[in-house]
């Protein structure tokens, strides 16, 4: 099996993503979005909230994106997982990673068998922040502690 840093790193090798759940208030989603985007990733912000994000514009739903979306990363609230991966099966939308630091972050239990019955790749739990080089320091410690808890996907 492979370790986490090697399942994130594929999944973030694949373009475009789009990241669920950035909001005009700022917060994990937006962290990522950002990262990603300055980094010269191609990434689309999903809110149904929100017309702009970031100063881009951001797609309402799952099913607004573009096509050819390969993946899309999660950090909304749990309760919206499941119709999100709905909407990810729907446009073919192949992998999904469900972003989860301390506490049960977005993932959703449902949503992830869900994901897994339709045939997606389904990352559970961490932060592409924990390996977006370089990384900071306190997503340097989460990955560590996350990792000696057996709270992150891989071995």
């Amino acid at each position: 099996m492979a370790t986490f840093k090697d399942q994130a790193s594929a999944f973030l090798r694949h373009r475009p993503l789009a990241v669920a759940g950035v909001s005009r208030e700022g917060g994990p989603a937006n962290l990522i979005y950002t990262r990603l985007r300055d980094g010269g990733h191609p990434v689309f912000p999903v809110n149904p909230a929100a017309d702009e994000v970031e100063g881009d514009r951001c797609y309402p739903s799952v099913q607004a994106l573009p096509d050819g979306v390969e993946g899309l990363i999660f950090a909304a609230p749990p309760a919206a997982a499941p119709a999100t991966v709905e909407a990810c099966l729907d446009r073919g939308i192949p992998r999904i990673w469900f972003h989860r630091s301390f506490g049960t972050g977005s993932w959703s239990e449902e949503a992830v068998r869900a994901a897994r019955d339709g045939g997606m790749e389904v990352l559970e739990g961490g932060c592409p922040m924990m390996v977006m080089e370089p990384v900071d320091v306190a997503h340097r410690c989460m990955r560590w502690v996350l990792g000696a808890a057996g709270r992150l996907p891989g071995k």
